[in-house]
């Protein structure tokens, strides 16, 4: 299947600092691309996987697991390091999951995480029920373009495969459990009002990481898909900060090698 306009990975050669940034559940890289775009043109290297299953149709998602989604950034993670000294792994929703169990599993290779609403549980009476209702129903309806920002879109799907929200759901308590493995350092921005992803995941999250060096930002003006809404230019800001403070030897000027 062709990908939808606006979904296709994006990889931007620059610096010896990379950023590999994750796009969450059923959602593309477009959500990622402004961001990814501010970055690039600071001089760093960065990628922007498409995650299997996404940017096409829904049932091309229903195939897959959460293992296919952790695969491809593990990959990505991996080929940024083998060009990059300094790389950090940045993460929108069920992204951010996957942000933290690299982190988790990859200890020093990244040097630190910014999540963006991250997500840690599947909510609901329903999540429990996912079991057995992924058997007797495909869909259910979508969860992208939670935006405050009016005339702005994410590109995603409008129905959510209940085989893939099942293994979404295994997946978070899969990574829930590695987060006492979490040492670098963080920050972590998220909605008051996100109607994905309730407050309370990133409560959880910094309640159980083992980092010590942490930042909350309060994103008052958007929705779940911050990185598209109101507040956008504060977290693309805020990264940057993180960059800079982190990697200061490495983060020189803000020409680059190569185009996106």
């Amino acid at each position: 299947m062709p990908v939808l306009p606006g979904a296709e990975p994006y990889r931007h050669e620059g610096g010896e600092v990379g950023v590999l940034l994750c796009h969450g559940f059923t959602g593309s890289p477009q959500s990622m691309r402004p961001w990814a775009e501010y970055l690039a043109e600071r001089g760093l290297s960065v990628s922007v996987p498409l995650l299997p299953g996404h940017g096409t149709r829904w049932q091309d998602m229903r195939i897959t697991t959460w293992h296919d989604w952790y695969a491809e950034v593990d990959r990505a993670l991996r080929e940024l390091r083998e060009r990059c000294s300094t790389v950090f792994v940045f993460g929108l929703s069920m992204g951010g999951a996957l942000a933290l169990r690299l982190a988790a599993r990859h200890g020093d290779a990244v040097r630190g995480l910014v999540l963006v609403n991250p997500g840690n549980k599947v909510h609901g009476v329903a999540a429990h029920a996912l079991p057995v209702v992924r058997h007797l129903v495909p869909t259910t309806k979508g969860v992208a373009n939670d935006i405050a920002k009016e005339g702005v879109t994410e590109v995603g799907y409008d129905r959510v495969p209940l085989h893939a929200a099942h293994s979404l759901r295994r997946f978070f308590r899969t990574v829930d459990g590695e987060l006492p493995q979490v040492t670098q350092p963080l920050v972590l921005l998220h909605s008051p009002q996100d109607h994905v992803v309730p407050p309370a995941d990133s409560a959880r999250i910094l309640s159980r990481v083992s980092s010590t060096d942490v930042r909350e930002v309060l994103l008052e003006q958007s929705y779940h898909v911050a990185t598209l809404d109101h507040d956008a230019e504060r977290i693309f800001d805020e990264s940057w900060a993180f960059v800079e403070r982190l990697a200061p030897e490495r983060v020189g000027g803000k020409g680059s090698r190569s185009g996106g």
